[in-house]
């Protein structure tokens, strides 16, 4: 049994220069917000539900920090209005420095199972909320880890809504693997719209361990099938 595995998007510019930073971040964030929207009727996935600027790297606490509500309630509030993509990132990046990272929170639905279910077997399944983290990097940031990273990084979590990892073969039944596929096919739909809208010159979807997402998927859903 493998253990889950957090799962990233690299993104990578031409001719990059800092300046061009807030309009990279916008666009990718629109392509996110049109996966995340396509056949929901919540209007708050297109919103940015939190953004951070951190300092020189990760050990940093926020130099700025702003969580937005997005709900109902606040539909027609001011902080609503600042939760909009141009918005938000407008008000993140005004400040521009080379060693800094300008990090925004969004949400869309993926398939889960069950939190209380011990096996997937006859587990009843629901779209829910998952966190994903879209981080453009000051050429400084954290000793030039922008050309590891790109110049935009996606953290989309652990990739067990796209894997499965942490179940045994057993455990994993039609239904399942077809909520998997349903989850892979928007995590494709979104890097697909990144490259064809964003102007990036590469991309690269990895994971920590190293080992690719793709070749991970395969080996699950032909154990299954």
């Amino acid at each position: 049994m493998r253990m889950a595995d957090q799962l990233y998007l690299s993104l990578w510019f031409p001719n990059f220069r800092l300046a061009s930073l807030p309009a990279a971040l916008t666009s990718v964030l629109r392509q996110f917000a049109l996966i995340a929207k396509d056949g929901q009727t919540n209007s708050t996935l297109g919103r940015v539900a939190a953004a951070s600027v951190y300092p020189i790297d990760w050990t940093e606490s926020p130099t700025y920090q702003r969580i937005y509500v997005n709900d109902d309630r606040a539909q027609q509030s001011a902080d609503t209005e600042g939760s909009i993509i141009e918005n938000a990132v407008a008000e993140a990046t005004e400040q521009l420095h080379d060693d800094m990272a300008y990090e925004f929170e969004m949400r869309w639905m993926l398939w889960t199972p069950e939190a209380d279910s011990a096996s997937c077997l006859d587990t009843a399944w629901r779209l829910e909320p998952a966190r994903v983290r879209i981080c453009g990097f000051g050429p400084d940031f954290d000793h030039n880890s922008y050309e590891q990273n790109g110049q935009i990084r996606v953290d989309f979590g652990l990739d067990t809504p796209w894997t499965f990892e942490g179940q045994d073969d057993e455990e994993i039944d039609a239904d399942a693997a077809e909520h998997v596929r349903q989850n892979v096919e928007k995590l494709l739909a979104f890097t697909l719209s990144v490259e064809k809208h964003s102007g990036i010159s590469s991309r690269l979807l990895w994971t920590e361990s190293g080992e690719p997402l793709a070749e991970k998927l395969v080996a699950r859903l032909q154990r299954v099938n």
